[in-house]
Order: structure tokens, then C-alpha cells, then sequence
């Protein structure tokens, strides 16, 4: 039987909901059995093997939502097997870099054993709504994802999950 995943998200602005997207697509590929849902409409992970939980980060924390899906489903997380990842930095060589878990990020996730994080590049569209003007002043404009990097990432989920 085919292990049963969740790829859970907190997103403002949408680019970490289509990474995660693109993760469970990989993952359906191989053969798992994928939901994707946003971490705020989760609201039990019985039936469910694996968690890939990822969030969007502002200054280098997670945000709120999964924050709170975190010390909502702590326990049931400890129960399985757990993947995490992280979406943000508007920069193409952070985007690629093999960037450590924010201290923020690793705080949320204390008691949870995860196998494995990873940080992928953001993006910010010039014409985003609800974005402070000055973020667009201050902040590189772009989409800063490497899609070959999150779909090897999947990939060595899956493989994981195969062995």
C-alpha cells in the first residue's frame, strides 16, 4: 500500500502553495497518495503516514498558520514521519544554497523529528496586493525558485518513502 502524504502550507502571498503543489505533484509520481491542503484547513493527520509541512518566510520566521498547525497536530507529528520546508529568500544563490532550518523555524518544530529541510527562493511580483510599497523599494522584485531543485527535493522524499 502506497504511503499516505500530506503536504501541508502557510502562504501570503501563493508562491509556497504552488511549491508545495509541485512537491506532492513529484511525490503523486512516484506513486504516494498526495493531499495538499493549507495548514489552516487541516484539521486531523489520522490516516495520514507522512507530513511535508512548509511555510513562507517574513524576517526569517515561519508564519503564524503553521506555527499554529505545529502545536495544534504536535503529537500526532511526532507519530510520523515528517518533512519540512522553507520559502522566501529573494535571492537566486540563496534560493539554490543548502540554507540550515531559521532559528525560528527550528524553534516551532522542537519535538518534532524531521528527516529532512530544505529552504527554496520566494517570490515577489512587482503587482502583489497587500504589499507594503516599501517592501517592493527595499526588497529584490522577482520569482527566485528553482523548480529543478524543489521537484530533486520530492524526488529524495519519495525515494525515502520507497525504501
Amino acid at each position: 500500500m502506497a504511503a499516505r502524504v500530506l503536504v501541508a502550507y502557510a502562504t501570503k502571498m501563493g508562491s509556497t502553495q504552488e511549491v508545495a503543489e509541485a512537491i506532492a505533484g513529484v511525490l503523486g509520481e512516484h506513486g504516494l497518495e498526495v493531499t495538499v491542503s493549507p495548514v489552516r484547513e487541516v484539521r486531523s493527520l489520522e490516516g495520514l503516514d507522512v507530513v511535508v509541512l512548509g511555510s513562507a518566510l517574513y524576517a526569517a520566521h515561519w508564519q503564524r498558520d503553521a506555527n499554529r498547525f505545529v502545536t495544534r497536530h504536535r503529537a500526532a507529528l511526532a507519530a510520523r514521519r515528517v518533512w519540512a520546508f522553507s520559502s522566501g529568500p529573494l535571492d537566486h544563490a540563496l534560493g539554490r544554497a543548502d540554507l540550515p532550518i531559521t532559528p525560528h523555524a527550528a524553534e516551532t518544530l522542537a519535538g518534532v523529528s524531521i528527516e529532512g529541510h530544505r529552504t527554496f527562493g520566494g517570490r515577489l511580483s512587482p503587482d502583489a496586493e497587500g504589499v507594503d510599497p516599501q517592501i517592493l523599494r527595499t526588497h529584490a522584485v522577482g520569482d527566485f525558485r528553482d523548480w529543478g531543485a524543489i521537484r530533486a527535493w520530492a524526488a529524495t522524499i519519495a525515494a525515502a518513502l520507497a525504501t
